[in-house]
């Protein structure tokens, strides 16, 4: 997910208003016993929250490029500070020791960063995992395969080279003949039978594999559960990005909301791309509901002094909100839809179902905090620092696995025309797990607010921020 897209990097941020990661860490017994904030702020921080400090793991990072707001940049600055997480100052417990950087663009930070926080960037992924050597020398992988100039196809997916990405990592693995917890950012591949080669790869290694969107972690508005077990029979995702490379987080929303519905998770039975007359043909016809989609948006509207209904309408009403759809038959029924609106500014994501039993649509919004998306990763970071201590994922990779083959169904049918396609490849099923304790629930924003100055470097906290023993 692009964070935002500044047209020159700003400069890195000052040291003034920050204390380093290791100065940070020699110093845990003076800061444990409470922080406080800067310029003014009210707030105190809670207890610093120490990710088994004692043994810190080794992470090397493979990385498409490192760009200022890149996923790179969002993410590893939560690997290489402490950051907030539901209010806590949180340590991350890693140590990252190690780039393998694909692509340095004239924005680059790789090179600043490494020097920084001294770690070193290697040529090759070999070289990054075994720091060198001829084994592998790191506890974790992540694998972060997002931004960059990389080729679009004909069907509008960047292919990027996650399964490149995967398959040099395995290759360590195989020679070391030991395996080190893996996250593949965002989709599996841009390609069905990789990402199901990635998948059953990691099985029969038996490789700790986490991979997915950092959306399903941020804060519910209203605290929507839906509860487990529960009879769904139709939901709704809307996002407010483009096609593609949005339509993944829209889809992880989704299926972060239902896969806990009566009978577990048994996959997808049909996808098909929607846009224009067809979209609401499809809805005429029963096959998706504008007033569920209006229940998810109200949540938390994109265009000031509109409501709901002005917005989900007809092409034939009014200017065109709703761009285009991935409408998703379950094979146990379930009728689903995710929507792509033309305002919000890629920050505005909704989920609404209907649960039998409940006279009301359980509908709810995915609040990203201030700075654009850029805060969502600090959740994401923590889960993913869970991964690789415990070697477990803290929800399974098979969500991400059927999101990344329904992507890929529904870029096939945008490509033929908007044709419903039969999925019997997607039968993708699991047990979902609860992941409440990897997810933000809001008390990061009483501390970082709108006011607080977004920092231009590696700062996740914000440059207003100081550390005070």
């Amino acid at each position: 997910m692009k964070t935002d897209f500044p047209a020159n990097r700003p400069p890195q941020s000052s040291q003034r208003s920050r204390v380093s990661r290791r100065r940070f860490l020699g110093e845990a017994g003076r800061f444990a016993t409470g922080i406080t904030l800067a310029a003014g702020s009210n707030f105190a921080l809670a207890p610093m929250v120490f990710g088994a400090e004692k043994s810190r793991l080794k992470v090397a990072a493979v990385l498409t490029e490192f760009t200022y707001r890149s996923h790179a940049h969002v993410l590893l600055e939560n690997f290489l500070e402490p950051y907030l997480f539901n209010g806590k100052l949180t340590s991350p417990g890693m140590e990252v020791l190690s780039f393998y950087v694909d692509q340095f663009s004239e924005r680059d930070m790789a090179r600043d960063v490494a020097a920084k926080y001294n770690i070193k960037i290697y040529p090759t992924i070999d070289g990054a995992l075994c720091l060198g050597g001829e084994k592998l020398g790191v506890d974790g992988v992540l694998s972060i395969g997002e931004h960059g100039k990389y080729p679009i196809n004909e069907k509008g997916q960047q292919e990027y080279p996650r399964k490149r990405f995967f398959d040099q990592i395995v290759a360590v693995f195989r020679r070391s003949g030991r395996v080190a917890p893996i996250f593949n950012d965002k989709h599996l591949s841009y390609r069905w039978d990789w990402a199901k080669e990635m998948y059953d790869t990691a099985r029969q290694m038996k490789i700790p594999f986490m991979a997915g969107s950092s959306v399903p972690l941020a804060q519910r508005r209203p605290p929507v559960e839906i509860p487990r077990g529960a009879r769904i029979t139709e939901a709704v995702s809307i996002h407010s990005g483009p096609a593609e490379s949005y339509d993944f987080h829209g889809l992880e929303v989704l299926q972060s909301m239902v896969e806990s519905r009566r009978d577990a998770e048994s996959g997808v039975a049909r996808v098909q791309f929607l846009q224009g007359d067809a979209l609401w043909k499809a809805a005429s016809d029963g096959l998706w509901s504008p007033e569920l989609a209006q229940a998810a948006l109200s949540t938390d509207l994109p265009v000031p002094n509109a409501s709901a209904g002005d917005l989900i309408r007809p092409p034939s009403q009014g200017d065109p909100f709703v761009h285009h759809a991935i409408r998703v038959q379950y094979r146990d029924g379930l009728r689903s839809i995710v929507l792509g609106v033309s305002r919000g500014s890629g920050i505005k994501w909704h989920f609404a179902g209907r649960v039998a039993g409940e006279s009301k649509p359980l509908a709810t919004s995915f609040h990203v905090g201030p700075w654009q998306n850029r805060n969502l990763f600090k959740a994401l970071a923590h889960a993913i620092q869970t991964h690789f201590r415990d070697r477990r994922p803290p929800y399974p990779v098979e969500r991400t696995l059927l999101t990344t083959g329904v992507l890929a169904a529904a870029m096939d049918s945008r490509f033929d025309g908007g044709r419903a396609l039969d999925t019997p490849h997607l039968s993708v099923t699991y047990k979902a797990r609860d992941y409440f304790k990897m997810r933000e629930l809001g008390a990061t924003w009483k501390m970082i607010t709108e006011d607080v100055p977004q920092p231009k470097g590696i700062a996740p906290n914000g440059d207003s921020f100081t550390l005070k023993p």
